[in-house]
């Protein structure tokens, strides 16, 4: 669900580790042991028939909810991936086939699959007024999936919903991007394969780290052993390039980057932007961002009084901040911080995931939220309804818990880009090179990036910047805005517009919505 809380500390322990004297005697260790092989069962796979009407069109199809195996470079099974598919009756080797996944890394896929695009959806507060409080919860037909237009495969990544390792593997294989890729890239293989699709368009979508991961397995199936040429990816809530969606000390970059959002949060709460339109008050702030408030954070100490002044003047405006606090923070405001300042005269802090949620907290002096209202406003009803469904729906018996975060996968990520032994220093992740190659491979690759206004993770001025560079083609990139957070879709008129902007993506007329 968020790909924020696991950055900073892994960030931290990379360099300390890269700060260990280069000269220190080598301690003398036992050779490796060879990991034990655990029991291969046969894997499990839940089949079930159901009909429903989807873009206003009736639709017969069969769900395969159960594990598929994928193998190690010795050829034996060390992993099982748990997926669900939605596969339309009688359907031809033409028709086309969409990937899901969402993103952590450490999520399952459960958020895309019951908020936005499954057969059924949950039903949560739109306005991000009240929290999801105890069961029981409500689901509901999802008509407006594009289940008419595609079949809809949600994959959970190895360590999170039922997927785990087997054999002689071990989650920690599949925990870093050449394991991730390789594992799903497999599993794409294997399903286009079972399901007679290799000439049929093909298509992912991904959510937060789901879009990191959208990017690099795109190169994967691009530049890899096999070629699976791309149709389309919706990336929803971009993470490309992690150093303008990381908001912590001196990561002078993400002031700028995440300062439009904080605008148009607290134009939502009544803190700022009072009788402006919001596309003319979030033109201004883009502009004062890249202009002027860039400019001055690069020019540091060496800003005169009059400058000091019109900066935190315009901050004020911008932000609804007190002067008096941005100017002590010398302009750096941290998205945290903003969490909890701009509504602490009420008692409540921000969501970060959607910066329309306000979270009632017991410390009011805390420098930052001690916890993400975006996340537990809603998390209860998602987590219930999905295992109610798969397992009364679907007829899912497992003998394991459905692991919707794990926080294990987030912690213990290995973000090396680079092949252990090889000199490598601590960086910010960023993926956009590897889109770029994907789509200069394939001509024929779309993308559209969907961005929430609210959203105080993955903020929208970064995925503009993100995607005015690194050669990504322009004339294949739709950019399309919506008045939610990381998961917009959690408000009704949002997900309704983000649904009919995904069907207009699939049918090649969706326009880029960016700013002049």
């Amino acid at each position: 669900m968020t790909i924020r809380a696991w950055f900073v500390a892994p960030l931290a322990a990379l360099v300390l580790s890269a700060a260990a004297p280069a000269f220190a005697e080598p301690e003398k260790t036992d050779p490796p042991k060879e990991a034990e092989a655990k029991p291969i069962p046969d894997p499990v796979m839940f089949e079930s028939q159901h009909t429903g009407t989807f873009g206003g069109t009736k639709i017969a199809y069969t769900v395969e909810s159960g594990e598929t195996y994928v193998r190690n470079k010795d050829g034996d099974p060390a992993a099982s991936l748990f997926t669900t598919s939605y596969v339309a009756d009688k359907a031809d080797g033409s028709r086309p086939v969409t990937f899901v996944f969402n993103g952590g890394p450490g999520s399952a896929s459960i958020w895309l699959h019951m908020g936005l695009l499954g057969p059924k959806r949950v039903v949560v507060a739109s306005d991000a007024d009240v929290d999801d409080g105890a069961a029981p919860y409500t689901l509901v037909d999802n008509p407006e999936s594009i289940l008419d237009r595609t079949d809809l495969v949600f994959i959970d990544p190895v360590g999170t919903g039922y997927s785990h390792a087997i054999g002689k593997g071990e989650d920690k294989d599949y925990w870093n991007e050449a394991g991730d890729a390789d594992s799903i890239a497999q599993f794409i293989r294997i399903w286009i394969t079972k399901h007679g699709r290799w000439n049929a368009p093909k298509y992912l979508v991904g959510e937060s780290f789901g879009t990191t991961r959208a990017a690099y397995l795109a190169n994967k199936l691009t530049t890899g052993d096999v070629d699976i040429a791309l149709n389309g990816i919706v990336l929803i809530s971009q993470a490309l390039d992690y150093e303008g969606s990381t908001s912590v000390n001196d990561n002078v970059y993400s002031y700028i980057t995440y300062l439009p959002s904080m605008a148009a949060t607290a134009q939502y709460h009544g803190k700022a932007g009072a009788g402006v339109p919001q596309a003319q008050f979030l033109a201004e702030a883009r502009a004062f961002a890249r202009d002027e408030y860039g400019p001055a954070l690069l020019k540091g100490d060496r800003l005169s009084e009059e400058e000091r002044a019109h900066i935190t003047e315009r901050l004020a405006y911008f932000t609804g901040l007190d002067p008096k606090y941005i100017d002590t923070s010398d302009f750096r405001i941290l998205v945290p911080r903003f969490q909890k300042e701009l509504l602490r005269d009420k008692g409540v802090a921000l969501g970060r995931l959607d910066g329309r949620y306000a979270g009632d907290e017991a410390d009011d002096i805390a420098e930052a939220p001690e916890d993400d209202a975006a996340s537990y406003f809603v998390s209860s009803t998602f987590t219930a309804l999905f295992n109610q469904y798969a397992s009364t729906d679907l007829g899912v018996k497992m003998d394991r818990p459905y692991m919707v975060s794990s926080k294990d996968a987030g912690e213990q990520w290995n973000f090396r880009d680079v092949p252990e032994g090889e000199y490598w220093e601590p960086h910010y992740l960023n993926v956009g090179r590897q889109l770029t190659t994907a789509m200069r491979h394939n001509t024929a690759l779309k993308v559209m990036v969907a961005s929430g206004y609210y959203d105080l993770i993955c903020p929208f001025f970064d995925a503009e910047i993100t995607f005015g560079r690194y050669g990504i083609p322009q004339d294949r990139v739709a950019m399309t805005y919506y008045e939610g957070g990381h998961m917009m879709y959690l408000n009704e008129g949002a997900r309704q517009a983000l649904m009919s902007d995904i069907r207009s993506f699939y049918a090649g007329q969706l326009q880029d919505k960016r700013p002049d």
